[in-house]
């Protein structure tokens, strides 16, 4: 597959992804209390969807920086991409979930953050695991040296370690845990490495998970 295929088809499912999440806005409307009060009341909802339209919007851009750099497209790849856009296209319901449960808390609103922190620990994972495969053999343009290669790792551990302290965090604590992965997203608006890029792309950073 063109490298420009796979980079079409993972843009239209982190547009759709990004779509869904403005779906699950909405107030009960005219004859249900005063607007503001029911602005309030959702207010779990509209953080739910700044977090997880920043966090599909900060992995859609790094997943862009990444397959510029990238020189071939093989078959593990293509299953590698679609396990991070398996997680991507859960996020929507995992956010309307988590939601939900912290608008009208019950002994299942840990449960509900521990799915939300849960999704974006395998997203993680994915993007990790395509920053892997380009670590291997001549598939970038310009690889990242050897001895950088456990450092850049440790970097994408740390992020995936972040998401798997707020599952367990969401035991004690549902708003706790909400935090972090808030926490998590503002981090990577503005966490910036040097790193190679493709031939002319005038990219000069390296994508971060």
């Amino acid at each position: 597959m063109d490298r420009s295929r796979l980079e079409a088809f993972s843009d239209g499912v982190f547009a759709v992804a990004v779509t869904l999440l403005a779906l699950d806005l909405s107030v009960p409307g005219p004859g249900h209390g005063h607007l503001l009060h029911q602005l309030h009341d959702k207010w779990p909802a509209f953080i739910a969807y700044l977090i997880s339209f920043f966090t599909i919007g900060i992995i859609w851009v790094n997943h862009h920086a990444l397959v510029r750099t990238i020189k071939t497209v093989d078959r593990t790849l293509l299953y590698l991409n679609l396990v991070l856009l398996l997680f991507v296209v859960a996020i929507p319901f995992a956010t309307a979930t988590v939601a939900d449960y912290l608008s009208v808390p019950s002994d299942d609103t840990p449960v509900a953050m521990m799915l939300y922190a849960g999704v974006f620990l395998g997203m993680s994972a994915g993007f990790g695991a395509i920053f892997e495969w380009t670590l291997h053999g001549q598939r970038v343009y310009q690889p990242l040296p050897a001895d950088q290669h456990w450092a850049a790792r440790r970097r994408f551990v740390s992020g995936g370690l972040v998401y798997a302290a707020a599952i367990v965090v969401a035991y004690f604590s549902a708003v706790a845990s909400f935090v972090i992965i808030g926490l998590v997203a503002v981090y990577y608006i503005f966490e910036r490495t040097p790193a190679s890029a493709a031939p002319g792309s005038g990219d000069d950073e390296q994508p971060a998970a």
